[in-house]
């Protein structure tokens, strides 16, 4: 309370205390696999293609990481966490980036009697052919300046003005937006000396192999949570609504994780996930399955029985740009990328069903009608092919036996629900617990809830039918109070999907009236 001392008008800012809720976001992946360099166990957030292959690299042979996240982004996707692993024992000496083959790095030799540190250009995408490295006269003269002209086929892009004044930071910085090529420094430490003028190197189409480690472990994938290791790193992330680890299933395939690794690795998987209670795990099945198989993988195998978790077959074949042959990819990168863009275009209580996958030319599997009916009640959510239409997600349930929760979109819309209100009621702790407070904080989060019911989340025609809010002495007793607990009892009515669309049709006499 401000003092007066002299007569005077005064004006005061006076909060209300109360802040209205804002709507959390919903579509953040994060991908866990190999990647041909990068920093290991360390979750590096990108929001596009450009960013991972200057952070982690291209297509490598064998592996998924890659085109989950090219699946995911060209699919909708909008930010993404990668977390590599498996790069310990290639990455020695090498500061954390893995070994290419020689032929995609070259030395920029220095100019003659300048000092002994050099750069080395690595190419970030050698897939589409030989990557040329000029080093040219800068438009603005200067000793500790230069131009670099990269180019690949047509494609060519100039960085001029670079200077290693302030050593590799400046040039590195500026090649960040490059496609095609990054820098790094030659040896560590010391300062930077100036590439010759008039020299080129070619970095050849060559792409990394398979940077899978010859012992491998359910551990590596999962980590550890205090060592900031694995998935469970991410639980320092609170942004990631959802879960992928397809390079699982290279690993499986190259005989380096067995099939009980596999389920224990997707098992930590969901248990991260009911962990964070925030976020869904998207499993991929294993490789070349038929219809039957997968429903008996499904029940017999895994067995896996979680509302935080979903499971889509069969895998999916893409164009591989480093090839440019077809291969068959494991689905739940893509899959991510739809979730997000359903959830930029219709909101994340609309199933994620029923949509176009982008990028995909054919499935390794087909299946009936018959078959389809087997599969859906388990929770098995199958990709189909109709004419005409498309490649489609053709499911959208979890894999939890609760009826309640079988719906995926209801699940992602909870997770919003929670997550915006405990974000957005912060301001409550500490605060007196009395009637005023109670009256706060029911206003708050109504006026949150009215908006999601608006946006057609809730299902009834009124707000008072479609949620209730209830804080007041009643679930707020004097001994709570004495305990220092604030209890507010919040209910929704979350939108089902129209799974099974049914039509009556009935024949009717000529001249026959309905009957009103």
């Amino acid at each position: 309370m401000p003092s007066y001392l002299s007569p005077g008008v005064y004006m005061e800012e006076v909060s209300s205390g109360s802040k209205p809720i804002e709507g959390v976001g919903t579509a953040v992946a994060a991908f866990v696999g190999f990647a041909e360099m990068g920093p290991v166990n360390e979750p590096v957030l990108v929001t596009n293609w450009t960013q991972f292959t200057q952070a982690f690299g291209g297509f490598i042979e064998g592996g998924y990481l890659a085109h989950a996240v090219y699946g995911y982004f060209s699919n909708g996707g909008g930010a993404a966490y990668i977390v590599r692993i498996g790069g310990g024992n290639a990455d020695a000496g090498n500061n954390g980036h893995a070994q290419l083959p020689a032929a995609a790095r070259a030395e920029l030799p220095a100019a003659k009697g300048g000092k002994p540190l050099a750069l080395r250009a690595v190419a970030t995408d050698a897939g589409a052919g030989p990557i040329t490295v000029e080093v040219q006269d800068p438009s603005e003269p200067g000793e500790e300046s230069f131009k670099l002209v990269v180019k690949q086929g047509e494609k060519e892009e100039v960085f001029d003005n670079l200077t290693t004044k302030r050593g590799p930071a400046n040039v590195q910085t500026a090649l960040r937006q490059s496609t095609l090529v990054a820098v790094e420094e030659e040896t560590k430490g010391g300062t930077l000396a100036v590439p010759r003028k008039g020299t080129q190197v070619t970095l050849a189409a060559a792409a990394a192999e398979a940077p899978v480690p010859a012992r491998l472990s359910a551990d590596d994938y999962v980590g550890d949570a205090a060592d900031r290791t694995g998935f469970a790193g991410l639980e320092a992330i609170d942004d990631v609504t959802m879960l992928a680890v397809p390079d699982l299933m290279m690993a499986h395939q190259n005989g380096v994780i067995d099939d009980e690794g596999v389920r224990a690795v997707q098992a930590a998987m969901i248990a991260h996930c009911e962990l964070m209670s925030d976020r869904v795990a998207i499993l991929d099945p294993p490789p070349d399955m038929r219809p039957q198989q997968v429903k008996d993988w499904r029940m017999n195998v895994a067995g896996y029985d979680s509302k935080y978790a979903t499971l889509y077959w069969p895998w999916i074949k893409v164009m591989d740009p480093r090839s440019g042959k077809p291969v068959f990819v494991p689905p739940s990168g893509h899959v991510a990328g739809i979730w997000a863009r359903n959830d930029d275009t219709r909101g994340v209580h609309k199933a994620p069903a029923n949509e176009t996958i982008r990028g995909v030319i054919d499935l390794q599997s087909g299946l009936t009608r018959g078959e389809h009916d087997q599969l859906n009640p388990i929770g098995v959510n199958c990709i189909r092919a109709f004419p005409g239409q498309g490649i489609r997600i053709w499911g959208a349930r979890t894999l939890s036996s609760d009826p309640e929760w079988r719906y995926l979109n209801v699940r992602r819309l909870f997770n919003y629900v929670e997550k915006s209100i405990l974000s957005g009621t912060n301001w409550v702790v500490f605060e007196p617990n009395d009637e005023f407070l109670w009256r706060s904080v029911e206003r708050t989060i109504s006026m949150f809830l009215r908006r999601v019911w608006r946006s057609g989340a809730l299902f009834g025609r009124t707000p008072e039918q479609a949620f209730y809010v209830k804080c007041d002495a009643e679930n707020n007793p004097e001994e709570n109070r004495d305990a220092g607990i604030l209890t507010v009892d919040v209910g929704i009515a979350p939108v089902k999907p129209a799974e099974f669309v049914v039509f009556r049709l009935s024949q009717f006499s000529e001249g026959a009236a309905l009957d009103e």
